[in-house]
Formats: structure tokens, C-alpha cells, sequence
């Protein structure tokens, strides 16, 4: 049986892969990938993000919606990092299902969000999500996006 070589995608890479910058880019790194089947994104929250001025003064939560969008980043830099094209291309989210929320997220915390493929139609790509602080689930999801050259839509 032929070993599966795991890579990582630090946050240079990120930058060449995905479109989002300061402060939408919500994964510092991406750890374990296997292809475009399953990875790791590693967020680590800090209080200086722009989004705990307002959600909540005085007790800073991370918003579940930004939660959701580090998921759905992972998801589409392993699709983008598996494709390995020179043409540069976007993912659009699609869909979000079954989401949940279970403990909050706060400054501090090193957020693991763990991303398994479920299954791809063409450029239609759908995964299975869950985020984690000290390997206790905090959220979970699944989100569909489609892979595209700019332009195209």
C-alpha cells in the first residue's frame, strides 16, 4: 500500500491561493492536506480582530458566520491547491447546511477546522466541516462552492 505524502500551506501560500486579505482571511495556515479530500485550517483568534469591537464589548465572541467563512476558506484552498493550474481561479460558496454551533470562540483560542470532501460534480465541490479548540467541536457544517477561472460567472 503506497504511502499518502500529508502537505501544508503556510500563509504566503494562502495569499497566492485565495483572494481574501486583511480582515477577511480567516485561516493562518492549512496543515495535513491530502489532495483535495481532507485537510486542517488553523485560525489563531486574536482580541485585535476588527469584529470583537462590536460582537460583544466587554465579552468578545467570535461571530458564527466568520467561523463558517474559515471553513469554507480551508475547503476552497485545498480544491485550489489540488488543482495546481496555472490559470488562477475563484471559488464561489454555494451553499451552507446543518450548521451548529456548540461553544463559543474567543481571543486566545487556536481554532482546528477539519474538512473532508463528501463529493464533486464537475466544478461543484461540497464538504463536511468541524471546528475545534483544544480538540473540544465548537462547530460544524457543510458547504458547497463551485471552482471557476475570474470572469467566468
Amino acid at each position: 500500500m503506497a504511502e499518502t505524502t500529508l502537505e501544508a500551506v503556510d500563509i504566503l501560500g494562502l495569499l497566492a491561493l485565495l483572494p481574501h486579505r486583511y480582515p477577511l482571511l480567516l485561516i493562518d495556515r492549512i496543515v495535513d492536506i491530502n489532495g483535495d479530500e481532507s485537510a486542517t485550517g488553523i485560525k489563531c483568534v486574536t482580541f485585535n480582530e476588527p469584529h470583537f469591537q462590536g460582537h460583544f464589548p466587554g465579552k468578545p465572541v467570535m461571530p458564527g458566520v466568520l467561523i463558517i467563512e474559515a471553513m469554507a476558506q480551508t475547503a476552497g484552498a485545498i480544491s485550489l491547491h489540488a488543482a495546481k493550474s496555472d490559470t488562477p481561479s475563484l471559488v464561489y460558496f454555494l451553499t451552507i447546511d446543518g450548521a451548529k454551533f456548540r461553544k463559543p470562540v474567543v481571543p486566545g483560542d487556536r481554532m482546528e477546522l477539519k474538512v473532508r470532501k463528501l463529493k464533486r460534480r464537475g466544478n461543484i465541490v461540497r464538504y463536511a466541516c468541524e471546528a475545534f479548540v483544544e480538540g473540544a467541536m465548537v462547530a460544524e457544517a457543510e458547504v458547497a462552492a463551485m471552482l471557476t477561472a475570474p470572469g467566468q460567472i
